[in-house]
């Protein structure tokens, strides 16, 4: 039997690799649900959330940041899970990070639609379907289903072209929250930042979603095997990105916040822009806040895509996933077969419209969860097990910030469980159990196709040199 471990292309510089994790992280989330967060929880409710998620996740991250560059190779919770914990556990890591990835992705679509929208009103011909009271329309759908197969081909056609892809839009997405942030305080006024704070469910309600809005910095691990960047480099970079992304979330709710009467920011059709148009004075203003805004849907879309396709690419080069998704392209050094899978998906996501955008979100940020713990079980059990695994950066207090990370992630996890404040509904308890229980039945189709591969083939296909 043939165990060719196919490789992908040394592309990515240290700037690429910030931009794919901010971008990815910050993405379009605050711009349609900053009003939301701040109706729920009040600004500075809001905002404490944001500080209570960017904390515990940089604990997370403090636990990627020494296995990353201990175990550079593509696949990052599947490397992890499998050098420490061994076979099943790293095909639930991988699956599990593989549905909060795509699981993000396939809200992008419909995010972008309704975007444009509020720019060039899109004619609504063609009644679909309703979903969550919102309607479906064939071009509405038309538009996300373009843009989704142009991200797909950006992806297929090479990693340095979705690395510069990024880096355009990520810069767009900057200059844009700069103009919406230095609106807000000119012409903004406190009084309208008034109640500051709600109640504590109201709190728990903005925490619910922190997961999701920081899912991106683990892109870092996913493209190691992509990375032409020196190993000591890594947890600088993961670190930094989770910073960033936090005083970003923080400082656009303040702006949304400040800059117009709860009224505008929770009756618009897109608060942040509606936010922005009303202190400028202008409506202009917030067609411009919606290409900044479109620039983060592209940035979340395209790291997300990318992330998805790379983890199942190393599933499945692995020989634990079936063996069309371990496919190179010859020429452009992608994981072609798995980027045309995770394209497919968020394509078919574009049909269930903006009225399936909490599902998704709810539910790939249970899989966020489902990541963080097996890869802080991953540290812990390697700090046990192979106390003499080379670690570039070994960070200090290990036990505290293995035991801090799994506090994190228990919480998180009561978060969303039926007899927490803000459980999980049924339709996203069913995307869940779906996607695991299909990614199951493949990962058992594999296992038998591949009974002959032995555990030092497999580890060779996981932990060879991707160069």
């Amino acid at each position: 039997m043939s165990t060719n471990n196919q490789t992908l292309e040394k592309s990515f510089k240290q700037r690429d690799v910030l931009a794919m994790a901010f971008g990815t992280m910050i993405g379009w989330g605050w711009i349609m649900l900053s009003g939301q967060w701040a109706a729920s929880a009040g600004m500075l409710g809001a905002i404490l959330a944001y500080v209570v998620g960017a904390v515990l996740c940089v604990f997370v991250g403090l636990v990627y940041a020494e296995l990353t560059p201990a175990i550079p190779y593509t696949g990052g919770s599947v490397v992890f899970s499998y050098k420490s914990m061994g076979y099943w556990p790293a095909v639930i890591a991988g699956l599990a990070t593989a549905f909060a990835y795509l699981g993000v992705a396939a809200w992008e679509g419909p995010a972008f639609a309704t975007a444009l929208n509020y720019i060039v009103p899109i004619p609504e011909i063609g009644h679909l379907w309703t979903v969550q009271g919102a309607d479906v329309w064939v071009t509405v759908c038309l538009v996300s289903v373009v843009v989704s197969v142009i991200i797909t081909i950006v992806n297929y056609f090479g990693a340095k072209q979705a690395a510069v892809f990024q880096t355009i839009a990520t810069v767009g997405l900057i200059i844009v929250g700069i103009l919406f942030l230095t609106g807000g305080v000119a012409f903004g006024d406190m009084e309208y930042t008034k109640p500051l704070l709600t109640d504590f469910k109201g709190f728990t309600v903005v925490l619910l979603m922190v997961p999701a809005m920081f899912v991106g910095f683990d892109v870092i691990p996913q493209s190691a095997g992509e990375m032409d960047v020196p190993l000591k480099q890594i947890p600088k970079i993961l670190i930094i990105s989770i910073c960033m992304a936090a005083a970003w979330y923080m400082l656009m709710i303040f702006a949304t916040c400040v800059s117009a009467p709860t009224e505008v920011r929770t009756n618009g059709v897109i608060p942040v822009a509606d936010a922005m148009a009303y202190a400028f004075g202008n409506p202009i203003w917030g067609k411009i806040c919606i290409v900044g805004a479109m620039c983060g849907i592209l940035t979340s879309w395209n790291g997300f895509l990318y992330g998805g396709a790379r983890v199942l690419f190393s599933l499945a080069n692995a020989k634990m996933l079936p063996g069309f998704l371990a496919k190179v392209h010859p020429k452009y050094h992608t994981p072609s077969n798995a980027v045309l899978f995770c394209g497919a998906l968020s394509t078919f996501s574009c049909l269930l419209g903006a009225g399936a955008l909490t599902w998704f979100v709810n539910a790939s940020s249970f899989g966020v969860v489902i990541v963080y713990l097996m890869v802080t079980l991953s540290f812990i059990f390697l700090r046990v097990r192979q106390p003499e695994l080379e670690r570039p950066y070994k960070i200090k207090h290990a036990k505290l910030v293995g035991a801090v990370s799994i506090g994190v992630v228990c919480f998180f996890a009561y978060l969303y469980l039926p007899m927490g404040p803000s459980p999980l509904a049924p339709i996203e308890w069913v995307l869940v159990c779906g996607w695991f229980a299909l990614g199951l039945i493949l990962a058992l189709y594999a296992r038998a196709k591949n009974r002959n591969v032995s555990p030092l083939e497999r580890e060779r296909l996981l932990f060879a040199e991707q160069n």
